[in-house]
This record gives C-alpha cells, structure tokens and sequence, in this order.
C-alpha cells in the first residue's frame, strides 16, 4: 500500500479494510475502482455505491498536495459505466494560485482521462465552491449529476448553482466528456508527442478552438493531460495541470517528470505554451516541447 493511504486506511470499518486492502496492495493501483472492484466491496461490506464513496473520501484526500493551505479536499466521481474515481486538490509553491487543482476539478478530470464518457454524481468532504460549480456545469451529465456531501442528502448540481450560466447560453453542443477528435495532425512524431497530440485531439475547447494535450514522461510510463475549457474562461483546467493531476493520482511524484509535450493549434487565440513551460521549470523539468500541430 503506498505511504500516503495508511493514516486514512486505519479509520476505515474493518469489513471495508479487509476487502479494501488488495486492491490498494496493487502496484499499479492508480486511485479509481473498476464498476467490478465497487460491486465487489459493496457485497463485502452490505453498503450502498454512495456510502462506499463517502467511505473512501479521506483515502482521496489523502491524495492532495497542499504545501499553500495545508487543507486537503478529498472527491469521487461516479461514472456511467460504474465506476469510482479519486480526485484531490493540488497546489504548487511559487506558483501563482490560478495554478492550483480543486479536488472536484482533479476527480472529474481523472474520470475522463480515463476515457469515462458521463458521471452519475461527485462527492465530496466539503461543499463545491462556486469555481467548481460553474466547472462541473461545463459537463455532459450537469443537469443529472448529483453532489453528495456529508450529513445532506444527494442534490443536483442545478440546487449548488441556480440560474446557471454554461455551454448551451453559448449554443454549445459538444460538451466536457464528449467522445470527440479534434482531427489534429502532424508529420511525425515520437511516442510521447504523439500522446501529446491524442490528448489535445480529445480536449474540450469550444469557445476559443485552441485544443491542446499535454503528455509527460514519468518513470513508470506517460501521463497525458486535456485542455478542458470553461464557458465562464477562468474555471478553465489547463492540460499540464490535468496530466500532472494523473500522474499525482498514479501515485508518481511530480519529481520524477523527465521530458514534457505540449501540442496545440499552429493558429489559435491562446496558448498553454508560456504557462506550461514556467510550472514544469518549477517543478524541475527543462525537457519541454511545444509542437504546433495543423
């Protein structure tokens, strides 16, 4: 089991260790449960779905990378398909906190990186702030997704955030978590950058058509991140932050990054390129590529 889970894991009911426990004894345990893992530990441990995600909150939490706040935000996402993805938030010290993920944002971003195409709810230890109300309105499941938060009953996303404003007041129709391909293309590329270009292929960019994709290379392999763009611009989540995001939930520091790709339009609004490249000098990496792809 990776250090950061066992203060959390003890507090867990015994039956949901005993059944817990071999799963986050995997090596490659990567902070989600397969629909199969979730039907299994419910049968174990006679809980419903939502109990089973406000159980595993404080092991999501136990995810977050807080050197700013100290204050660690745990959610899970419920996807269509059955499963439970982990998110948490992440901060980076130097740097500005536009920078920083919200544990909403990180469970979101998780489930759709892993090709998860619409979620049922997020729950989460502490009430959405409004950046991530207006974020989670930018998804394909916002008029049915519920928020589940400790001692209320489940809500729509619609209560946290009425008279909403997001993608269809834009006449929007492609939304965050569609299956979609951008059609980029280039004339060659090695196997991070083609990755690179994967993601920005399948990011969400509706408003300024300035799809990109990051993808780093890890130690134990690459991690790919998706620009996923906001109809209010500012909850906007940059690529780097979606592929550091997976990386951290991976369980592999943000130390060990050794080469890094950013991949957008030759021709676009904005860039990702200044910001990408300031944060990963930050955390270490001056092994960084920005490819413009037609």
């Amino acid at each position: 089991m990776q250090a950061r889970f066992q203060s959390a894991f003890t507090h867990l009911s015994a039956p949901l260790q005993s059944a817990l426990a071999p799963m986050l004894a995997r090596d490659d345990f990567s902070a989600m449960l397969t629909a199969a893992e979730v039907n299994h530990l419910c049968g174990q441990c006679r809980i419903t779905v939502d109990a089973l995600a406000f159980a595993l909150l404080p092991l999501a939490a136990a995810c977050a990378l807080t050197p700013i706040s100290a204050f660690k935000v745990g959610a899970v996402a419920l996807g269509d398909s059955g499963a439970l993805y982990w998110g948490a938030n992440m901060e980076f010290s130097g740097a500005p906190l536009q920078q920083t993920v919200h544990a909403e944002q990180s469970a979101v971003a998780h489930a759709w990186l892993r090709n998860e195409t619409a979620l049922r709810s997020v729950t989460v230890n502490y009430t959405p702030c409004g950046h991530c109300r207006q974020f989670m309105n930018e998804l394909n499941s916002a008029s049915t997704l519920n928020i589940c938060l400790p001692g209320r009953s489940p809500a729509r996303l619609g209560h946290y955030l009425p008279d909403a404003f997001g993608p269809r007041d834009l006449n929007i129709s492609t939304l965050l978590m569609d299956n979609v391909d951008r059609g980029m293309t280039l004339p060659e590329s090695d196997a991070l950058t083609a990755a690179a270009l994967d993601a920005a292929n399948r990011s969400h960019a509706p408003y300024s058509q300035a799809f990109s994709g990051v993808a780093l290379q890890g130690e134990r392999g690459i991690y790919t991140g998706r620009y996923a763009e906001n109809a209010a611009f500012n909850p906007s989540l940059p690529p780097l932050q979606s592929a550091l995001n997976l990386m951290n939930l991976s369980g592999e520091s943000h130390d060990a990054i050794q080469r890094a790709v950013l991949v957008e339009p030759r021709r676009a609004a904005i860039s990702q390129w200044s910001a990408t490249q300031s944060l990963l000098a930050m955390l270490g990496c001056q092994d960084t590529r920005h490819v413009l792809a037609e």
